[in-house]
């Protein structure tokens, strides 16, 4: 049997706890409660919820930004703490992690080129001449022009710079993604080419997709399965199309009624 793309189980992630500086008892925060997910390979599972309900945290800790207090992952079909272990490299080169906010999440000191020569180099440790040609096949897969390169990444709006942020996640040929609201920040119309982008770009280089998002209308148009958090839990799990027409959880059903419906075609 093929491994999943990822595996986690009983994953728990609490902060505070313990004592202050003073003595005093610090209140403990359980912003992920005994979560058990599986992403299939090739699959786009989206994790839905309010904010705090604890996805970004399951995010997070998914591509080693943070640490969870108890249960274990698998990435790729390797154990997380190995991959730990082994340091960013070896975890950049299974998951990559793609931010809300494309323009913050680059550099401004550093060009395009620069931008997406940097996980090549020292991810994958491709010479110049692969790295050249890698760049102007991302570039293209991304729909950007070749004189991207030689920009800044404020030139460039909100859904040009979403694309090379997913551009710097291809470039480490990563066969996982973790999106964490990768269109909240985009106008409405660019949101619809930005999510078939990305449905096309899963086929193109067999990706899998774990899809953070609190936007149901998002969540119907691009997910396979859809996973509900509420504060900390994973409450309910099911097909995307099954969810959205029969919604079995209170929190679900009160999310499926107060969400817009856009088309899946």
């Amino acid at each position: 049997m093929t491994a999943a793309a990822i595996e986690i189980l009983g994953l728990t992630k609490t902060f505070g706890g313990g004592r202050g500086l003073f003595g005093q008892a610090r209140h403990e925060v359980k912003a992920v409660r005994s979560v058990s997910l599986a992403v299939a390979r090739g699959e786009t599972l989206a994790v839905v919820g309010e904010s705090g309900s604890g996805k970004s945290t399951l995010a997070r800790m998914l591509v080693g930004l943070e640490t969870p207090t108890s249960g274990t992952m698998r990435i790729g079909g390797r154990d997380a703490s190995e991959l730990r272990r082994e340091g960013p490299r070896a975890f950049g080169k299974m998951i990559q992690y793609v931010f809300q906010d494309p323009v913050a999440s680059l550099n401004p000191r550093k060009t395009i080129h620069d931008i997406l020569d940097a996980p090549m180099r020292l991810l994958c440790g491709y010479e110049a001449p692969r790295r050249r040609a890698r760049m102007q096949e991302l570039l293209d897969a991304v729909e950007l022009s070749q004189d991207t390169l030689s920009r800044y990444p404020h030139e460039f709006s909100g859904g040009q710079a979403q694309r090379i942020a997913i551009a710097r996640a291809l470039a480490a040929e990563a066969e996982i993604m973790v999106l964490d609201e990768p269109v909240s920040a985009l106008d409405v119309s660019v949101q619809a080419q930005v999510l078939l982008l990305l449905r096309d770009l899963k086929a193109r280089f067999d990706l899998s997709y774990l899809f953070i998002s609190h936007d149901l209308a998002v969540v119907e148009a691009i997910s396979d399965r859809v996973a509900v958090m509420y504060l900390g839990e994973v409450v309910e799990t099911a097909p995307a199309s099954r969810l959205f027409a029969h919604p079995e959880h209170a929190y679900t059903r009160q999310l499926v009624a107060s969400a817009p419906r856009i088309s899946r075609k």
